[in-house]
């Protein structure tokens, strides 16, 4: 069985790879906005060919991020999300008139 903190890491450590994740994803979209757009200038140049290198840099950083978070969450499937009380308990305590 696994601590609290053990818990509280695993979840702040989720967290982050999905902001990471994010920020990747961001960064793919403009270095392939920049590539196209420098492709459409001058095709072959090698401002073109740098945001090529920098897409596959960012899409090979999205793709291991997006891997390891599959594995992460793919591990915790059998926990509760939480052990907090179901909400429909308390209008069951009420007595009848």
């Amino acid at each position: 069985m696994t601590s609290q903190t053990d818990h509280a890491e695993s979840v702040r450590g989720l967290r982050q790879l999905r902001r990471i994740r994010v920020f990747y994803a961001g960064g793919a979209v403009l270095w392939a906005v920049s590539a196209a757009s420098a492709w459409w200038e001058e095709p072959g140049s090698r401002p073109m060919w740098v945001s090529v290198l920098f897409l596959v840099v960012f899409l090979g950083l999205l793709s291991l991020t997006s891997l390891w978070l599959s594995q992460r969450q793919g591990a915790r499937t059998g926990t509760p999300v939480h052990r907090a009380a179901p909400r429909g308990m308390a209008w069951r305590h009420h007595a009848d008139a």
